[in-house]
């Protein structure tokens, strides 16, 4: 296979991931705005941070109110991580993969294109912004769905999948760094009530308080929503399903040493984690540490199969939308 090819499919994946998990980022914000106890407020600079997106939207906005957040974050092309911009990058990826994917998947990331490019500026209002969040998240899970019965499970398939579990497992540990964002009264216990809504919007973004409640536990208590997000085996939104499926992919490859390696590197760091000695604090950290290992496992899948003669700051993200 060639290395731009191998490389569209990958970012293919990833944009479209990225996209479906900045919207549930976006829904799961709405959702802690609805269910906030008493006395608590939102930091909504917080919010950037947890996107990873804080210093570029400093450069282009004053304000960081509700309205400025969501649309940097949904319709804003100057934010290469943006919705928009994530689709429109699925979208060209796509288009010079039509000998590869069955056709309807073209047709289907295409009219996700049509579709949400024409509407973005609706999900700005927090009463329209759910529904059209949800049907994007809908469309994205259909084109998945697509390409796993109706494409060979190959080497093209395995760098799909590499591109889909690396941005889940990034984006499910910001998720899960949501609750930073609340600005909690200090009297306030870490496991009062009322804070218990806030982790169950966690697990909602997810789609995953009824497998929470099957194989964790019927209370919705922080550090056990940490426990099942982070190191569930079965659930395919956690971290350690994503590591686990990750390692799949790069077996069935040539030439996967180092990242595999780097890979076994993050593995060990979940492995050791002691759920309940983590703070608020140190839980932020410890997330952070995990994302810094996907980011350097990305390096390497990048060095090792896309760009083995370029320096590492000549590569690009797959084919880059106009």
């Amino acid at each position: 296979m060639l290395s731009r090819v191998a490389e569209s499919l990958y970012w293919m994946t990833r944009y479209l991931e990225r996209a479906e998990n900045t919207a549930r980022l976006i829904n799961a914000t709405t959702h802690v705005l609805l269910d906030l106890p008493r006395g608590a407020s939102f930091g909504w600079d917080v919010l950037l941070k947890v996107a990873g997106v804080d210093q570029l939207f400093g450069e282009h906005y004053r304000e960081h109110d509700e309205a400025n957040i969501m649309r940097f974050l949904i319709s804003d092309e100057r934010n290469p991580s943006s919705i928009v911009s994530c689709i429109r990058g699925a979208r060209e990826n796509s288009r010079t993969l039509r000998e590869i994917l069955p056709r309807v998947a073209w047709e289907r990331i295409n009219s996700i294109y049509l579709m949400f490019n024409s509407r973005s500026e609706q999900a700005i209002e927090r009463s329209r912004r759910y529904s059209l969040l949800d049907e994007l998240i809908e469309r994205r899970q259909s084109v998945i769905g697509l390409l796993s019965d109706c494409m060979s499970h190959d080497v093209a398939f395995q760098f799909i999948k590499l591109g889909r579990y690396l941005e889940r497992g990034d984006m499910t540990t910001r998720i899960l760094d949501i609750n930073a964002a609340v600005l909690v009264p200090r009297k306030q216990s870490a496991e009062d009530p009322e804070l218990a809504l806030l982790w169950m919007a966690v697990l909602e973004s997810l789609n995953a308080y009824q497998m929470y409640r099957r194989h964790a536990s019927v209370h919705v208590r922080g550090v056990e929503v940490v426990e099942f997000l982070l190191r569930d085996a079965h659930f395919p939104r956690t971290v350690r399903y994503c590591l686990d499926e990750l390692e799949g992919c790069l077996s069935q490859l040539p030439n996967h040493a180092a990242p595999m390696t780097l890979l076994r590197i993050a593995e060990r760091r979940l492995q050791g984690m002691r759920v309940d000695q983590l703070t608020p604090a140190s839980r932020h950290k410890f997330l952070d540490a995990v994302q810094t290992d996907l980011a350097r496992v990305h390096d390497e899948i990048a060095a090792t199969y896309f760009h083995l003669h370029r320096p590492k700051q000549e590569q690009n993200q797959g084919v880059v939308a106009g």
